[in-house]
């Protein structure tokens, strides 16, 4: 199994929207990405929350059976619409993919 972890620190505005806007967003896009490969076991979206420590704004965790599953979802039409918003929007990115 692959966990891909990976997570966003947000422009303070951009694309016409204040980073609670972006992200929320930013979620709604890629929670649609949910199931869209076989292999995709989990697949998980947070907003860092009120209250909570967050370094970061916005978390993806997911897991996928292999290497060749996370290939698939990142080269999905669905994930690769994303890419051009959410490299807009973002001012750092952070990943970490490993196997267990």
């Amino acid at each position: 199994m692959l966990k891909h972890i990976v997570m966003w620190k947000l422009k303070d505005h951009a694309e016409g929207a204040d980073r609670a806007a972006n992200a929320a967003e930013m979620k709604r896009r890629l929670d649609a990405c949910k199931g869209i490969v076989p292999g995709m076991h989990a697949f998980e979206v947070v907003i860092a929350q009120p209250g909570l420590e967050a370094t970061y704004d916005v978390v993806l965790y997911s897991e996928f059976d292999d290497r060749a599953a996370l290939d698939a979802y990142a080269q999905h039409p669905a994930h690769k619409a994303l890419v051009p918003f959410i490299g807009a929007i973002r001012e750092a990115r952070q990943c970490m993919d490993y196997e267990i």
